[in-house]
């Protein structure tokens, strides 16, 4: 007997989930990207929680209905285009959550969590800059951050020298280390992961009913 689905509540109500389509959503929440406020490793049980919500993307999948051409709606095109490259799935915005999920099941979501802080960081008003730089750098950066990103020594002190005079850029370089980090290390077998197979394999399949 087939066992009934079980509604999941939203990613971005989820505990732990630290996704949101407008990063202004996550000043005043519990799980804001700059929370530096030290987290327990949770055991590899994420499976449900990942397919719950990527069913929730693609409810055509359970109904057995035709994907229509609502943004809300994955299209099995769309998630192929992940596979090209990492730029490109960090472009969309459920590609950030499904390799987010992915990067949480490897104990390494700082990194996303890392880089779309400096995206959003990018586009902050001048005169909010230097408190904004404070709480990135103590949330991933300084030695003893709880989130703390792997880059080398030289980046994390050119780092610590530029937030003094913050500047829209000064995170760049420290950006860029994590951005080769994840291209050449967790988007390969990100890849490969049932995660992604699985998600392409089924809107494929649904293409052809």
């Amino acid at each position: 007997m087939r066992a009934a689905a079980i509604p999941m509540p939203r990613l971005d109500k989820m505990p732990g989930m630290f996704f949101s389509a407008n990063p202004k959503d996550l000043k005043g929440t519990d799980h804001s990207l700059l929370d530096d406020t030290p987290q327990k490793r949770r055991p590899k049980t994420f499976g449900m929680d990942v397919k719950a919500y990527l069913r929730s993307m693609i409810p055509h999948l359970e109904s057995g209905m035709k994907p229509s051409k609502s943004k809300d709606i994955l299209s099995a095109d769309e998630v192929m285009q992940w596979s090209q490259s990492l730029e490109k799935l960090l472009a969309n915005q459920t590609g950030q959550d499904v390799f987010g999920n992915f990067l949480k099941s490897e104990f390494s979501e700082e990194n996303i969590e890392f880089w779309l802080a400096c995206e959003d960081y990018k586009k902050t008003e001048s005169d909010l800059l230097h408190c904004k730089a404070e709480k990135i750098y103590k949330a991933f950066v300084h030695s003893d951050a709880a989130k703390q990103i792997n880059i080398d020594f030289r980046t994390r002190e050119s780092t610590a020298k530029k937030i003094k005079a913050p500047t829209h850029t000064c995170f760049d370089e420290a950006q860029k280390v994590i951005y080769t980090l994840m291209e050449r290390d967790s988007y390969p077998r990100f890849l490969k992961s049932n995660i992604y197979l699985n998600l392409l394999n089924d809107l494929q399949a649904n293409s052809l009913k």
